[in-house]
């Protein structure tokens, strides 16, 4: 399957690359990781791109890491649409005390636009 995992440098993006990198090495997935700005991440984007590319190497992958500019949820959408892939995985969604689901903007965005699915790992 191809798959395009977006990361911006949050906790919750961290924890969908890593469980994208542990599926993509058991079902040798096309995995591509595109780098988002996140204005919400202390974590530079560099620091991202190297946390990824150490994920990858980790899992003994060919993961292609690219850095990705501009709005964050279009770019990813267009990505997605233009390169074919299957599906897109996110990190994102808190659930609130009253039992509902909240996410960012970035996964709310991709999940209302894209075309592809969408797996958004809380």
């Amino acid at each position: 399957m191809k798959v395009l995992c977006g990361i911006g440098g949050s906790d919750d993006s961290f924890r969908a690359l890593d469980r994208t990198v542990e599926r993509a090495a058991v079902a040798n997935d096309d995995l591509t990781i595109a780098v988002v700005d996140n204005e919400d991440s202390s974590v530079s984007p560099d620091e991202v791109v190297e946390r990824a590319e150490a994920a990858a190497d980790e899992a003994e992958i060919d993961a292609e890491v690219r850095r990705v500019e501009g709005d964050p949820g279009s770019r990813l959408v267009e990505i997605a649409e233009t390169e074919g892939f299957e599906e897109i995985v996110l990190g994102g969604g808190h659930t609130s005390p009253m039992g509902k689901i909240t996410i960012g903007s970035i996964a709310e965005f991709v999940l209302l636009n894209a075309k592809t699915s969408v797996t958004l790992v809380r």
